[in-house]
């Protein structure tokens, strides 16, 4: 819906500028026609009052003209900026999604496709096609002073027609390829410089860049043979059109010696057979700019209807109700062995729930999908009877509480990161810092909550951040709390404080689940589910699930 109507809105745009451009490219006109009459009226009759005349009504017209060049250009460039502020959460919102889902990489080039198209709608290059749609004004005028001159431009149009769609046969496929190579390239670099200290450390460097360089080189090389054909072919267009209007000028010199037209019309021509062949050499020039921009285009075309998550638009209300897992099946884009296999289960508020298993068991997929990150393969998950992949984002947020494997903070201020970068309430904001146990820490930052935190900020320990992830995520005491390792960098101080900030979300009636493999916080649990290869092997109350597991504990020790 939404792209049908940014194509209305291109559609309008563009029936407006091209009526735009057909009084622009009638007032074009004005040069060739006063120095037409200059030729052969003002010069013969020596009559200065003609001269003035013309010269005022020349000038009155170029300024009309320029006033039209500029509203055009105005108008494009409203277009950019109204598709920007049209696309720019959906674009958003599929580039986080599709950061979830397929990495990094794809969400910022969804991001840059955006400002790239922009950036094209602004420029100049849009605006050749409108003038070359009016060319046949240019054309019949020719036709109007001498059919040869008529037959010039005509012939001269369709060689340079020929020439755009030969630009385009030679560039398309390797820009398309330098595109998808640059595209890889940077996705990959930009995941491997999240692990700079690694690399440093290790001294990978050397051979990331050689794998850096050989992706570089394999873009490169496409895109630099794809610039020279573009290149040679828009330098063969310029040529072609200089000659063409050479051999105007000569047939109009040969015509105005057999007196079949005036000096008048041979200077016109020479200026009308330019002014015809311009815009079509600017589509040969800019053809690079155009598939480009369509290619951008059809990139953010397709992000959006894939990646962007049909969700409820209306808010949902606060809930207190149960959580349902029911027949819960997810298999990653283009996997076909599902990673979670058919998982149902029940938790009401109040309760505790630990999940347990081996590496690989899809225990961080069942927590992304327990908030509602990924979307079900079949099954689904529903808190109070409504489906957490469905439910509108903000709403939910206020419900759901997350705190995932690869702790990350974002940029800005350690109470904007606590506060999920809303405009908050203070005593919120501290409330959830007590709750984590982080507000005596945050006290001894430089700044205290106004510390700002991020890439190239303070340099916080890995304990640090994971409880200030904590208390982000106990922030406004949702009702529903999914914890994914939430001991993996903690001391003993800061697992103690994370069992007791359990206990005080379990007796204010939320339902958390966590997955851990140490044992000393499983024990605030009040049931465990074991999950191995995506199915639940064991799930019940606490102390039962382990008492089922401790005789075959035993009897592998005994074996050993």
């Amino acid at each position: 819906m939404l792209m049908l109507k940014v194509r209305r809105v291109f559609v309008v745009t563009l029936l407006y500028a091209a009526l735009l451009s057909a009084c622009i490219n009638l007032l074009q006109l004005t040069l060739p026609v006063y120095m037409m009459q200059v030729q052969d009226r003002v010069l013969n009759s020596q009559s200065m009052d003609t001269l003035v005349m013309l010269t005022i009504l020349a000038v009155g017209a170029l300024v009309v003209f320029g006033v039209l060049e500029f509203i055009r250009a105005m108008t494009f460039q409203a277009m950019g900026s109204a598709v920007v502020r049209w696309l720019n959460l959906p674009v958003l919102t599929a580039a986080v999604q599709a950061s979830a889902d397929q990495g990094l990489g794809r969400a910022t080039q969804s991001l840059r496709d955006l400002t790239e198209l922009r950036g094209f709608l602004t420029s100049s290059a849009v605006s050749a096609p409108l003038d070359a749609l009016w060319s046949p004004i240019f054309l019949g005028v020719l036709f109007l002073l001498h059919p040869l001159f008529g037959l010039i431009g005509a012939i001269a149009v369709v060689v340079l027609v020929c020439c755009g769609l030969l630009t385009d046969l030679l560039t398309r496929q390797l820009m398309k390829e330098a595109s998808q190579a640059n595209i890889e390239a940077v996705s990959k670099i930009g995941a491997t410089l999240r692990h700079a200290e690694a690399i440093e450390a290790m001294g990978m460097l050397p051979a990331l860049a050689r794998r850096w360089r050989a992706a570089q080189l394999h873009a490169l090389a496409a895109l630099e043979t794809s610039g020279s054909r573009s290149r040679a072919m828009a330098s063969i267009t310029r040529g072609l059109r200089l000659s063409i209007q050479i051999v105007a000028l000569a047939s109009g010199a040969l015509l105005v010696v057999e007196q079949a037209v005036t000096p008048g019309a041979m200077m016109a021509t020479s200026i009308l057979v330019g002014r015809l062949l311009q815009p079509f050499d600017s589509i040969v020039e800019n053809w690079r700019q155009w598939v480009l921009a369509f290619s951008s285009w059809r990139r953010i075309e397709a992000a959006l209807n894939q990646d962007l998550v049909v969700r409820q638009t209306m808010p949902t209300p606060p809930s207190q109700g149960d959580l349902v897992v029911d027949k819960l099946v997810y298999a990653a884009p283009g996997v076909e062995v599902p990673i979670i296999k058919g998982i149902s289960l029940t938790l009401s508020p109040g309760e505790v729930l630990g999940i347990v298993g081996p590496s690989a068991a899809g225990k961080s997929t069942l927590a992304r999908l327990l908030v509602g990150i990924l979307k079900p393969t079949a099954g689904g998950v529903f808190l109070d009877g409504n489906n957490v992949y469905l439910w509108e984002r903000g709403s939910f947020g206020r419900m759901a509480g997350y705190l995932p494997q690869s702790v990350s903070l974002l940029e800005g201020t350690i109470r904007e990161n606590i506060a999920r970068m809303e405009e908050s309430d203070p005593h919120k904001v501290l409330e959830a810092a007590r709750l984590a146990e982080v507000h005596d820490m945050i006290g001894r930052l430089p700044l205290g909550y106004d510390t700002p935190v991020g890439d190239g900020q303070l340099s916080l320990s890995g304990g640090q951040r994971q409880r200030i992830a904590l208390a982000r995520c106990l922030y406004g005491r949702p009702r529903l709390i999914v914890l994914d390792e939430p001991n993996a960098n903690l001391d003993a101080i800061g697992e103690r404080a994370l069992v007791r900030a359990i206990e005080q979300a379990r007796n204010d009636g939320a339902i958390v689940v966590m997955i851990a493999h140490r044992p000393a916080i499983m024990q605030v649990a009040d049931k465990l589910l074991v999950l191995e290869g995506g199915r639940i092997t064991q799930f019940g109350p606490r102390t039962d699930v382990v008492a089922s597991m401790l005789p075959g504990e035993t009897r592998r020790e005994g074996t050993s």
